[in-house]
């Protein structure tokens, strides 16, 4: 007779719990790889003006010395070519230094433009106070 006993079910937590925290923990990691320019080490130039743009697909750093660095990788501006015509419907931010030299950036902004790119933007930081 007790073998036709029914047993009363019982919902386990401790697997959920793993399971939530294993998804907690992914999502934090996926998040923190969706930050593309956290690591750029320049002196923006200052913006009163500024509007926010759309989160870039590449992001230009142009340091003082004129040189170009893509995702902290240091490249010519040749390779930057060759890089920007693998997607010429990329957004690009230009970050450059606050001292970095204007025919440097012209340089970088033209090579974008020979490579099809036309979304272009310029990094610039709040003024101070």
């Amino acid at each position: 007779m007790r073998y036709l006993e029914r047993r009363k079910a019982r919902i386990e937590i401790v697997p959920m719990i793993d399971i939530m925290l294993f998804l907690l923990v992914f999502f934090m990691m996926m998040t923190l790889h969706m930050i593309p320019a956290s690591g750029i080490a320049s002196r923006l130039p200052a913006s009163t003006s500024a509007e926010r743009l759309e989160r870039p697909q590449l992001v230009i750093a142009l340091a003082a010395d004129g040189t170009i660095t893509v995702d902290g990788e240091p490249m010519g501006l040749e390779q930057l070519t060759t890089r920007l015509l693998a997607d010429p419907e990329a957004r690009v931010l230009i970050a450059g230094a606050d001292t970095a030299a204007l025919g440097d950036l012209i340089a970088v902004m033209d090579t974008c433009r020979h490579a099809g790119i036309t979304r272009i933007g310029l990094a610039t930081r709040e003024p101070s106070a």
